[in-house]
């Protein structure tokens, strides 16, 4: 008897199915929320049912099974309890009642009060059902049916993914109820009558009928979440998205928006996936009412964007980056991208365990307002490549690294501090060796070279002594590192004080007035660069003679986590000459000294700052600080920088502001949240932010309020509001006035 009771009695698993009691709960057709479905795979065959219970009892003549007690019936990894189970052997009945439980090994958890199946159960009955899933979703139904033709019904059900997001009542702060949901397992289809969205338990939504694929379905057509819009070219508007989904692999997305003031704006994407890779095309389009374009004369406007990535093998790669627009301010006006510059490309890289290698062909393009696009260049190619020997050389480490680029513009470019010709080619190659040695005192010794050659011709550069001639130069370079800890246990901290001193030894950089710097105008010294061989951000300038640096840092790690870290330098020129121009900090024969302080010492504040200043401590070049404050309903932060003007690398005119932002937690779920930016030598504010949230274990909701500075002095307002219901989807819109 207990042997045919377990052949039959193993099914049990499929009260698992309890599970497709899933209400409504995902309104987005292309991704669908999880679903649990019965699997019974992990059971090996001809497993028996292990049944515990206080009393069993079997009826021969009526062929009637019956556990009573605290029944547990373990089948596999899967476990039932319930205070009663019977058996009709004769019927193939099974049935449960009295606290239902029933555990899979993913850590679902359903319940039910009762529960009979029968025809091996491919046929059954629940009633008060309630599904606990491990993403903490609940799922609850008052009558569940299961049909033999796969078909589930289930009535009176409910979804939310609320767990302590709930009032008094135990009512969820929000929930998708349904008269009747019916899950068709063969056209693997969820369809529900008389469903609406309930927030605080007061229905928000309804609608009589809709349907969507279940979980087992990865992808299939049908309408995304709207998103609405505001904008002063087109006044208001609500994009649809409608996904299609073409094949396994392949898919578009069509996101019209339609708006008040210039119609309906086309927005089509392609997406296909390949074995080695996928690329994306995504295309806009309008035909404007009233044309807001260059000379407002053509009333078309549009857009195309593309990118794919694929695999040649484990170490390389290819694939295209792209943006081609109607005009420069299109993707701006129609909130489509906030870029200042669109960067095309095509690209093949290498990445393996020791080198890398990179090769582009780039254009650049402004997205701004009244900018000349011929100043934009194109980089036809642009080539990086790095490798590290494997087999050590003269007991240190061999590197070779190269750069080289071709580009071409149509204007020549007089920036403030530095001169672009109209035509450009640069190959830089260079052999790097370093090698590290710790003595017994704890010294660390860091011996390096490095020769450098650049070939470079360059055509049109304002100012160039032998413009469009070919130029060989040969740059090799030696030093050392030495730096030398010492470690203090003070009792409640650790501290670690490291001089530092460097020596480094060229050749003076060659012509440089010959090359355009293309890539080398920003720089920033500070402590992160004061130790660096060359300190130029890219290949087009050099850093040359003879220099020493040197420089202290402490840093003091407490039991608690807390530390303090400081470190101050300075660089020196001895001999050749000197690089650096007005402005770096790095122009005379000692430079600027250079500090950091990073404080933490609790969970509560952070405090860094960090500057330039003069030698003689005259004046404070650059500085900036940072203040982090996380109490317990009371969080943000304040940073503040004042950097003075160097024309020559990239910064006409001097900076000064301070920015911001605090956030207070009103309760467990609501909170103010408010931002800004402030120019102090303009003496205005160039943002502000305001709003409030609310967050919980199911929802996240922010309204917000921003006022945003233009270039042409006024200033943009915007509201913002978005809603995202834990495992269903948000809604998001702006406006602008």
């Amino acid at each position: 008897m207990a042997h045919r009771w377990a052949e039959r009695a193993g099914a049990a698993s499929l009260l698992c199915a309890l599970g497709f009691a899933l209400p409504p709960h995902a309104l987005s057709a292309a991704a669908p929320p999880k679903f649990v479905t019965p699997d019974t795979s992990g059971v090996p065959a001809g497993s028996r049912v292990d049944v515990t219970a206080d009393r069993l009892t079997y009826d021969g003549k009526s062929e009637i099974a019956t556990a009573l007690g605290a029944v547990r019936l373990t089948y596999g990894p899967y476990v039932l309890t319930a205070s009663k189970v019977v058996y009709d052997i004769k019927r193939g009945t099974f049935s449960a009642n009295g606290s239902i439980e029933f555990r899979e090994p993913n850590g679902n958890v359903l319940q039910a009060d009762y529960a009979q199946l029968k025809d091996t159960f491919r046929q059954g009955f629940a009633r008060h059902v309630r599904a606990l899933l491990t993403n903490d979703v609940t799922i609850t139904a008052a009558y569940a049916r299961r049909y033999e033709n796969g078909i589930t019904i289930y009535e009176n059900a409910s979804y939310t993914a609320c767990k302590t997001c709930v009032d008094e009542g135990g009512t969820p702060l929000w929930q998708i109820v349904a008269r009747e949901a019916k899950h068709d397992m063969e056209e693997h289809t969820l369809y529900y009558r008389d469903a609406r969205l309930e927030v605080g338990g007061v229905p928000v939504l309804w609608t009589p009928y809709f349907s969507y694929p279940d979980p087992s379905v990865k992808r299939r057509s049908g309408f995304l979440l709207p998103a609405f819009h505001s904008g002063g070219t087109y006044g208001m508007g609500v994009t649809t998205p409608y996904f299609l989904a073409l094949a396994p692999n392949a898919d578009v997305t069509m996101s019209p928006m339609w708006n008040t003031k210039q119609g309906v704006l086309a927005d089509l994407e392609w997406r296909h996936r390949l074995r080695d890779g996928s690329y994306r095309f995504r295309g806009y389009g309008i035909r404007e009412s009233d044309p807001q374009g260059p000379g407002k004369d053509d009333p078309w406007r549009g857009a195309i964007a593309t990118r794919g990535d694929f695999r040649i093998n484990d170490a390389w790669t290819w694939g295209w980056d792209g943006t081609l627009t109607s005009d420069s301010t299109f993707l701006d006006e129609y909130g489509l991208n906030n870029h200042s510059t669109a960067v095309s490309a095509l690209h093949v890289t290498e990445l393996g365990e020791r080198n890398y290698a990179k090769a582009q062909l780039i254009h650049y393009r402004s997205l701004l307002d009244n900018e000349n696009q011929d100043v934009f260049p194109a980089a036809l190619p642009y080539v990086t490549a790095a490798y590290v020997f494997g087999d050590p050389v003269l007991g240190g480490e061999l590197q070779f690294d190269m750069n080289a680029y071709s580009l071409r513009r149509t204007d020549a470019v007089r920036g403030s501090g530095y001169a672009l010709g109209t035509e450009q080619t640069h190959a830089m190659n260079r052999l790097k060796w370093r090698r590290e040695t710790v003595g017994a005192t704890g010294l660390v010794v860091t011996h390096f070279a490095e020769l450098r050659s650049d070939l470079v011709m360059a055509e049109n550069v304002p100012d160039a002594v032998n413009d469009g001639d070919p130029d060989l130069r040969i740059l090799p370079a030696a030093g050392i590192d030495m730096r030398w800890p010492f470690i203090a246990d003070h009792g409640f901290a650790q501290g670690i004080l490291t001089p530092v001193f460097q020596a480094i030894a060229s050749p003076a950089e060659q012509r440089e007035d010959n090359l355009g710097n293309e890539d080398a105008i920003t720089l920033n010294f500070d402590t992160s660069s004061l130790f660096l061989s060359d300190r130029f951000a890219g290949a087009d300038r050099y850093e040359g003679g003879v220099r020493t640096n040197a420089g202290l840092s402490y840093t003091l790690l407490g039991e608690d986590g807390g530390f303090v870290r400081a470190s101050l330098g300075e660089s020196f020129h001895v001999a050749g000459e000197n690089s650096f121009a007005v402005g770096s900090g790095l122009d005379g024969t000692s430079s600027d000294l250079v500090g950091a302080l990073a404080v933490q010492l609790n969970t509560y504040a952070t405090l860094g700052y960090q500057a330039r200043v003069e030698e003689d401590l005259s004046r404070i070049n650059v500085q900036e600080a940072a203040l982090g404050l996380t109490f317990d309903r009371i969080s943000g932060s304040l940073s503040y920088a004042d950097v003075s003007s160097a024309a020559k690398y990239g910064r006409p005119t001097a900076e000064e502001q301070v920015w911001g932002d605090a956030t207070y937690k009103m309760g467990d779920a609501w909170s103010l949240f408010g931002g800004f930016r402030y120019d102090i030598g303009g003496n205005h504010f160039m943002a502000k932010t305001a709003g409030i949230g609310f967050t919980c274990d199911c929802m996240n909701a922010r309204l917000a309020f921003s006022e945003d500075r233009t270039d042409s002095g006024g200033y943009e307002y915007n509201v913002m509001l978005g809603v995202e219901l834990r495992t269903i989807g948000g809604v998001s819109g702006g406006f602008e006035f």
